[in-house]
């Protein structure tokens, strides 16, 4: 049987599984729709948890970027999962006790304010769009791989499935999807992971693989592969960081924005008392853990595995011919995410860290520059090929891929949908609307945003990891403060929300925009994106935990400035800090 055909088979099976779950649970109510009737169980919770957490930029992305930094960008796993920890202790039970279906729903209350309903909803569209361009990339990534197909097509396919199974099924539905979503990923994550960990280090377990020993050259594994990419120009794999202040804004951008994220709060919304909230947010961290705890294997081992393909006599000898290159090659140079240009007409793939301290070394290789660019993001779905692992396991990687792209887009996408509808059109413009109505105008918004999603996913500013840390970083500047300040703090008013709101999502954007371009619209950016031209080195990935840090004070300066809120709300804020119990979750 064809590899084409295996992929097929299970990329075909896994959606029509998803399919048919989200046909047994059909949404017949708002409440379905938003927070699956609110009675979902805190295992299964934390499943679907898992599978809406670990997007693309956790599964295709994230070993991407670890292969190609090494520790420096270990702050994606150490910031991704302490947000979780600030999540289950300062915001799930709270938010659980208020009892809304929505974050702006939550805010507008809260802050007794249309006007701060309104703009909680510009920060949650601006920060999921943002969140979903990362998602539509990754699945349009193994799209054009997997089933033969350019990323076009395959961003097309995969609007078609997410819009049959969220729009069909909302909360209920995409809840049960993801606890598919989250068995195939993991598995897909894990059985390629052993096999790999197996072969390099006669190791079962991949994170002990990862410290032990390299089979072939009786070396450590990381020592190994530090000795093959110095000698190729790059920088040490496991090498300090330079800027200090850079990484630790970063990991508190991505912890403060996985505490912020709308379509991760909703979750908490849909389990039947406090006491499971925080129990949803620990079975996540456990389920989130089986991957989190071996992506840092999966990188380093296709790393080496990548680089070993195209020095098979090690580093120091010619590397292959090209037209001996292997299959897999051929397969993903269809795609475009590989390229290969021969700059010294030697027939012969020379990669290799093409830069000025290396220049003198590859000169006298007789090289003329790199000739091979690979995209990161490929990596974890071409490692069972790069490992010569058997065709079902290409197929497996190929549905877990897709599974985790998917599961998170349809959880963007219904809390971008429940905004527009709950809280723009039922909260602001049309409050008589009736049930029906609410529900017609969920389903037509979730499909508007999945359009444009689709659109903006064509052409993403960065790898699906990078696009997704910058909607961490707005997520953080915008709805992270005055979520932190609606419970904790009973004399923030209106006035200090909305200010301390706008700029911190201003501010963030303004600076990303510079970098990234105006709108991500490739070209039009004001400076080139590179530590040279950062303030202060600041990273756009890692502004957003400045642009919370003014969000908090302008929020509390205005405030102070200003009246005090009204008793009644004071008294809200009190009795929310003190979640012994919560009704369901009401509209009102």
């Amino acid at each position: 049987m064809s590899q084409f055909a295996i992929n097929i088979i299970f990329v075909g099976g896994s959606f029509l599984l998803y399919i048919l779950i989200a046909i047994w649970a059909k949404a017949g109510s708002t409440k379905d729709f938003y927070v699956a009737g609110g009675g979902v169980h805190p295992i299964t919770n934390g499943m679907a948890i898992g599978a809406d957490w670990m997007s693309a930029a956790s599964f295709i992305s994230m070993a991407g970027l670890l292969a190609a930094g090494g520790y420096a960008n270990s702050a994606f796993l150490m910031g991704w999962t302490g947000g979780y920890v600030l999540l289950a202790m300062l915001l799930a039970p709270y938010l659980r006790k208020f009892g809304k279906f929505t974050v702006p729903e939550f805010i507008g209350d809260r802050f007794y304010s249309k006007n701060a309903r309104l703009v909680a909803v510009i920060c949650l569209i601006v920060a999921s769009v943002t969140y979903v361009i990362g998602q539509m990339a990754g699945a349009g990534v193994a799209f054009s791989r997997f089933l033969e197909v350019d990323s076009t097509t395959g961003l097309l396919i995969a609007a078609v499935v997410v819009f049959v199974y969220a729009v069909l099924g909302g909360m209920k539905g995409i809840t049960y999807t993801q606890v598919a979503q989250y068995i195939v990923l993991i598995i897909a994550y894990t059985i390629p992971a052993v096999f790999i960990s197996l072969q390099l280090t006669g190791n079962a377990l991949p994170p002990l693989g990862l410290f032990g020993t390299h089979t072939e050259s009786g070396m450590p594994l990381l020592q190994k592969l530090n000795e093959v990419v110095t000698d190729l120009g790059f920088n040490s794999y496991t090498a300090d960081v330079d800027n200090k202040l850079n990484m630790v804004l970063f990991t508190l951008t991505l912890m403060i924005g996985t505490a912020g994220l709308p379509h991760v709060i909703i979750r908490f919304f849909t389990v039947p008392k406090v006491a499971d909230a925080r129990w949803s947010a620990g079975w996540a961290l456990v389920f989130i853990a089986l991957l989190y705890l071996t992506a840092p294997a999966v990188a380093s081992m296709a790393r080496l595995n990548l680089l070993n393909t195209i020095y098979p006599q090690g580093t120091q000898a010619a590397p292959i011919q090209y037209d001996e290159r292997p299959d897999w090659i051929k397969n993903w140079e269809v795609t475009g995410l590989i390229k290969y240009e021969d700059k010294n007409n030697d027939g012969r793939i020379q990669f290799y860290n093409d830069s000025p301290a290396f220049k003198d070394q590859a000169q006298a290789r007789g090289w003329n520059g790199n000739e091979m660019t690979v995209n990161g993001d490929i990596l974890v779905l071409a490692n069972p090929e790069i490992a010569n692992l058997p065709g079902w396991v290409v197929g497996l990687i190929a549905a877990g891929g897709l599974a985790a792209a998917l599961s998170t887009a349809a959880g963007l996408l219904l809390a971008i949908s429940s905004a527009v509808s709950h809280d723009l059109i039922k909260g602001s413009i049309n409050p008589d609307i009736s049930e029906k109505g609410e529900l017609m105008a969920a389903r037509i918004a979730m499909a508007v945003a999945i359009a444009v999603a689709t659109y903006l996913g064509a052409n993403p500013p960065g790898f699906a990891a990078q696009v997704v840390a910058l909607a961490f970083g707005i997520a953080a500047a915008s709805l992270f403060p005055v979520l932190m300040m609606g419970i904790f703090s009973k004399r923030v008013n209106n006035k200090g929300a909305v200010a301390g709101m706008l700029t911190g999502l201003a501010f963030t954007l303004v600076y990303i925009f510079v970098y990234k371009g105006w709108f991500f619209i490739p070209d039009t950016n004001n400076l080139p994106d590179n530590a040279a031209n950062w303030v202060l080195g600041i990273s756009p990935l890692s502004i957003g935990a400045i642009g919370a840090i003014i969000n908090f004070a302008v929020a509390f300066v205005v405030s102070n400035a200003t009246e005090e809120p009204p008793v009644e709300i004071q008294e809200l804020v009190e009795s929310v800090r003190y979640p012994r119990g919560a009704g369901q979750a009401t509209d009102h």
